[in-house]
Order: C-alpha cells, then structure tokens, then sequence
C-alpha cells in the first residue's frame, strides 16, 4: 500500500523573528487525517511555529512544506485559528458575519457567497452549537460563545489544513465536547489539524506530539514521547500520568501579558 504524500513537511526546520531563532530543528511529516499537537508553555514557539506554518512568518532556515507547496502559496487551502481575536469592532458584527468570513477567505471579500457556501456556513454554526446566536452581536457574547464562533468560522473554510492556536481557550466542558467531536469529524474527511494546547489528554488523542520549550524536547506519538520526563522538561512541573482519567490541563500562572508576540520574539 503506499503511503499518502505529507500534507505538511518539516525537516530540520528553524523558526523565529528576522534573525532569532526561538526553536530549531523541527521535523515532522503529517498527512491527511492526522493530527499534530504542540505543546508547551507560553513563549515555547508554539505560535511562531503556528505562523510559520500559515505563512505569516518565513522560515529562517531549512525545509517546510504545506500542501506541496511554500506556505505563502498554500494559505488559501488552510483554516487559522489564532489564540487572540477582538470583538472592539468599527462596524457592529453579528456571529453570522464572522462565520461568513471563513468562506469570504475563499472567494475574496468582494466574492459572491452561492448556496454551497451558506450551507456550509450554516452547518459550521449548528455543528458549534451556536446557531441560535447567529443573529447576536458578536461583542455581546460571552468569551466562551465567542471562541466557538471563531472555530465555527475556521470549520467554513472546509480547508484541507486546520491550524488552531489554542482552541479550547474559555471552552466549558459542553462547548469541548462539541469542539471534540467536529475535530473528530475534520479528521474523518482527511483534514489535517495542527493545534496548539495546554491539555495532555487532547494531546495524547493526537497522531503526534511535538513538545517545545524554545527547543524541541520530543516529538512522535503522543502515548510514545509525552512521558513524565518529557513533561517535566518543558514545563518544569511533575505531571502523574497514571491519573484516571487524566483530564490535566497545563494553566499557567502568568497570563496577564499573554500574546505570543511579546513572549516569543
């Protein structure tokens, strides 16, 4: 049987801002219907590596690949889900609005929308659960509707790469559940997902872990390399992996300066 070509490709990579390095030597291939997830604490390179892979940041050196191609010539074919949004807007936006952003990225911004894409809009809003609120506001939301907003957007881009940049931020137990099972669903339809996390469970359920702390400390099958040693190395706290059920979710105690541009550069 021969093996499906990677949908990203990683060799020896490194990553960082104009001449700083923040990791290097990344390597991975992942292909349709595989998931990565990165893990780390804030200023890891988590989101650099995130942006690089969208094409938001060059890489410094090395190879990389999205699609067969150079991030910057694939980006269309992604869905990126970012870790910051604001909902300050100059014009008012319902969250229907913002969903239908996720396929104005495919027919640009003075694009026609036609019934396939309303569709699809309309079945990432029931699939969030959130259809209800199409018609709000998006600043009178909660954080937590908000988030499943933005990944109901992500989901209407029906792209052949989703990149999530810590996707479960504000998420109740519901709200994961719902999360857990469109990811699910992506997967089956030969997506790939790349997503950042601070939850060991979510990452163990992944085809592969990266763990990062400014370097690379594993990667491989989640159940292979996220180790008690592992974790101990990239976040300097002893983790009991034999907990059942597991449920750890990494927090971190600085938050208050959290945008990975501040941390990470």
């Amino acid at each position: 049987m021969t093996e499906l070509p990677a949908s990203l490709h990683a060799a020896h990579l490194n990553i960082g801002y104009q001449e700083e390095i923040i990791v290097s030597d990344v390597q991975f291939d992942l292909r349709a219907g595989e998931s990565l997830a990165l893990i780390g604490t804030n200023g890891s390179g988590k989101s650099t590596l995130l942006k690089t892979l969208v094409g938001l940041l060059p890489p410094l050196s090395g190879e990389l690949t999205v699609l067969g191609g150079a991030p910057q010539q694939t980006s269309r074919r992604l869905a990126y889900l970012s870790q910051f949004h604001s909902s300050d807007f100059i014009l008012p936006m319902q969250a229907l609005d913002v969903v239908r952003m996720g396929r104005y990225a495919e027919h640009g911004l003075l694009g026609k929308l036609d019934s396939f894409d309303e569709d699809l809009i309309a079945e990432s809003l029931q699939r969030m659960g959130i259809s209800a609120l199409a018609n709000r506001p998006l600043r009178e939301l909660s954080g937590g509707q908000q988030q499943r907003v933005y990944i109901a957007q992500a989901l209407a881009r029906r792209a052949e790469v989703l990149v999530l940049d810590e996707p479960t931020s504000g998420l109740d137990a519901g709200a994961r559940e719902i999360y857990e099972q469109a990811l699910r669903d992506e997967l089956a339809r030969g997506a790939s997902v790349v997503v950042a996390t601070h939850d060991i469970q979510e990452a163990l359920n992944c085809t592969l872990s990266l763990l990062l702390a400014r370097k690379v400390i594993a990667v491989g099958p989640g159940r292979e390399v996220i180790t008690p040693e592992a974790l101990l190395e990239t976040f300097g706290i002893t983790i009991n992996l034999n907990q059942q059920p597991l449920g750890v979710t990494v927090v971190e105690r600085d938050h208050c300066c959290d945008h990975p541009d501040e941390h990470e550069r």
